[in-house]
């Protein structure tokens, strides 16, 4: 038996990758410390796996932003707009890099950055890659193998881990019409030939391939482009041993496919579908072994022993322990880095918690157990297990019947507005007097270091609650007047007194409690520190009435009120497990009903319950969506339908494909949606054209991930492609997201020219 590691964080226990790279960004360090930085992350990460005693373990899951962008400039599908920027003199590797996910925008050169979007079901996102007809592939980039002879120098002969050829064309966009992005595997797989063959002659014998696509819905085609692709890898690589890894979900209809495939090893998800093990042991071949990710590498629970190893004890009577690996379900990516550094968690609740390095011990100590270790420190951990995964069952701390009782007695009407968005949207045009056109953001104004050093002065006590409460109105004040000069029509308070829009909300709802270091990457530099939903959730106390009613104060023109919606709090939390999904959800949404209510009261007549999540909690089956679309669409209806007509409810989603889930978008019924549309050159628009999308649309003009400044006239082209498909009079003028990560200085050119073309788009209507 043999254990292994699909992934492991790579942003540092204490970020240091993040901090690396916008310095790097910043000019403030040089290439050769941001790489210096990476290779000591690398080194740490096989440091603790090979200390635990992990018999694979990777290399190439480091990034210094995205995997899949790794992979576009290892195979050199590198967008022609891009070229000049490799061709200047100063620029590295590494600058091209970050200017495909970023954007550039000096040295005369004003290039936007590659279309970003979803991992899946996950909150990262990554780069997508862009093909087009007959595009050739060439091998770019020695990453792979300068992370591999760094992890030999440190005594590791490590597990290359690539993104497989299939899922690699299936995550990317076609350009140009005519063609299907798999009919590019032809092209594309000399170069992963060129890439194992680097690899096997520096002395590697595994390599993992992801392929999460076999958990999906796939086509014919791309069945067929599955055999063929690994046929021809076994046929030039005999000696490589291949890991096929499956993860997000199960095989289900693809487990014949899966277990027909050329290799050593198939990897299957335990955590997501637990049921397919016994499918998959009726039909995995005599010369396959099976990889049990029964580990989960997307949540902080503490794994249960003996559940896992009643699913690894079942495996070996039909196998046997050699052809039994023991893994986490998924890469590691999408966990904490580590436990040790929480000080001040509540003991009892921390005993119930594993990061990424308690996961990899624990992923040790199952292989121990399974193979009936007398080792008396695996045998005291596993008694540990035991009482700490029944303590968690019979906690006093996690139930609340109160909550549970007002869930139970939601009804119908609950979920409704009181009238239709017609009769709606005409007293709310008589009580708000809005323009054609109008202007608004999403929510956060950038959140500079000045802002963020009031916040740490403030919880260490440097800062009395007097002194932090007039720095933030003093900011909140000058936005407010800023917006105003400019001629922003709705305005935002900049919520400056918030670390996170989901943390935030959880830090003032009970059931949650929160970590110091508990970071995972969102995108590239982006981290993002999850709550931990433990118990049930009610909301003891206004959350957002006090800023809301201050910044209202200040101006004459109408301030949104800004909310979290309840289906992207959950989604953006490491949830319970002990109960459905759904029923946590409609915890969160009575919650945020409170709030809507009290921000009414409190004279708010425009509310956003923001649910960019909504799209990326869809299950990746589409049998299964139904469901889920059930209870998240009531979930949102009922936070936000216990107010009057004329209250404007808006809501915002970014980076989402709307196509198949268009009319449950329409169900959700918020006047106002708001969602990403820049870098997709509007294209995103068309599912909300084609269904005829009956409420009030802001598609984003501005593309707030990039540092890129966008002019005037290129706004208006997208204005104007928006009018093509949209009619004018539904149509709002705002960014793609919240402006929190960017820096006043570009956030004040982009949105004086956005508030410009807005204007132009008007008066050329009229």
């Amino acid at each position: 038996m043999q254990t292994h590691i699909l992934g492991y964080p790579r942003i540092g226990s204490k970020r240091e990758l993040k901090k690396a790279c916008e310095q790097y960004w910043s000019g403030k360090i040089l290439l050769e410390e941001l790489l210096t930085t990476g290779r000591n992350i690398c080194n740490h990460n096989w440091n603790i796996q090979k200390e635990a005693g992990i018999d694979l373990i990777p290399c190439n899951d480091f990034s210094y932003y995205d995997q899949v962008l790794d992979m576009s400039l290892i195979v050199g599908a590198i967008p022609v707009r891009y070229h000049e920027v490799a061709l200047k003199k100063n620029n590295s590797e590494l600058d091209l890099y970050f200017a495909m996910a970023r954007g550039y925008q000096k040295d005369g050169l004003d290039i936007t950055a590659m279309e970003m979007t979803k991992w899946f079901d996950t909150n990262y996102h990554y780069i997508v890659p862009e093909f087009y007809k007959n595009q050739q592939f060439t091998l770019t980039s020695d990453k792979i193998f300068n992370e591999f002879a760094g992890a030999k120098q440190a005594g590791i002969n490590s597990k290359p881990v690539l993104i497989g050829l299939v899922s690699y064309l299936l995550l990317g966009k076609e350009k140009e019409e005519g063609f299907d992005k798999l009919d590019l595997a032809k092209n594309l797989l000399p170069v992963y030939t060129e890439i194992l063959t680097k690899l096997q002659d520096q002395g590697a014998q595994w390599i993992q391939f992801d392929e999460p696509f076999l958990t999906l819905d796939v086509t014919e085609k791309a069945k067929e482009t599955y055999q063929y692709v690994y046929r021809e890898l076994r046929k030039q690589f005999p000696l490589l041993k291949f890991i096929v890894a499956t993860y997000f979900n199960g095989l289900k209809d693809n487990a014949s496919l899966a277990v027909s495939l050329p290799a050593d090893v198939l990897h299957i998800d335990l955590v997501r579908n637990p049921e397919q093990l016994a499918d998959i042991l009726h039909t995995v071949p005599e010369n396959l072994s099976l990889s049990l990710g029964v580990v989960d590498g997307r949540n902080i629970w503490k794994n249960d022993y003996e559940k896992s190893l009643a699913f690894i004890k079942k495996a070996i009577e039909k196998l046997g322990t050699e052809r039994i690996f023991v893994a986490p379900s998924c890469s590691l990516l999408h966990s904490p880095c580590d436990l040790d550094f929480e000080t001040a968690l509540q003991p009892e609740i921390k005993n119930w918690l594993s990061f990424a390095k308690q996961k990899v011990k624990e992923v040790v100590s199952l292989k121990a157990l399974a193979s009936g270790t007398e080792d008396e420190s695996i045998l005291a951990d596993f008694e540990d297990n035991k009482k700490a995964v029944a303590g968690r069952k019979t906690s006093s701390l996690i139930h609340n019947d109160k909550v549970k009782q007002r869930v139970a007695a939601i009804t119908e009407e609950d979920a409704q507005r009181k009238n239709s968005f017609r009769i709606r949207k005409e007293r709310q045009q008589e009580s708000l007097q809005l323009p054609l056109f109008p202007t608004t953001t999403i929510g956060s104004f950038p959140q500079t270091t000045e802002v963020r050093s009031w916040r740490a002065q403030f919880k260490k006590g440097d800062l009395s609650a007097e002194q932090y409460d007039a720095l933030l109105k003093e900011e909140t004040q000058r936005t407010i007047r800023w917006q105003e000069e400019i001629g922003i029509d709705v305005l935002v308070h900049g919520e400056f007194e918030r670390n996170d829009m989901v943390e935030y909300f959880g830090e003032k709802l009970e059931g949650f409690i929160f970590t110091k270091n508990g970071w995972v990457q969102s995108y590239g530099s982006r981290c993002v520190k999850p709550p931990v939903i433990f118990g049930d959730i009610s909301r003891p106390d206004p959350m957002t009435i006090y800023w809301s009613q201050y910044a209202q104060s200040q101006t004459n023109k109408w301030v949104k009120g800004m909310l979290t919606g309840p289906v992207t709090i959950l989604q953006w939390s490491f949830v319970r497990d002990d109960q459905p999904r759904s029923e946590t959800c409609k915890q969160i949404a009575l919650a945020i009903r409170d709030e809507v209510v009290d921000l009414e009261k409190a004279g708010i007549r425009i509310i956003q319950i923001d649910e960019p999540a909504i799209r990326e909690g869809l299950p990746l089956r589409k049998a299964e969506w139904q469901n889920y679309l059930k209870w998240a669409v009531e979930a949102f209806r009922i936070s936000a339908s216990g107010v009057e007509d004329a209250t404007q409810i808006h809501t915002h989603m970014c980076y989402s494909e709307f196509n198949d889930i268009i009319k449950n978008i329409a169900d959700m019924d918020a006047d106002v949606i708001t969602i990403e549309c820049s870098r997709s050159q509007m294209e995103l628009l068309n599912a909300f054209a084609d269904f005829k999308y009956p409420n009030e649309i802001g598609p984003g003009v501005y593309d707030i991930h990039s540092p890129r400044v966008p002019s005037k006239e290129e706004m208006i082209e997208l204005l104007r492609k928006a009018q093509n498909v949209i009619p004018a009079t539904q149509l709002w003028v705002n960014p793609d997201c919240g402006l929190k990560t960017r820096h006043w200085e570009e956030t004040e050119k982009a949105l004086i020219a956005m508030v410009a073309a807005a204007k132009e788009a008007s008066a050329a209507y009229a």
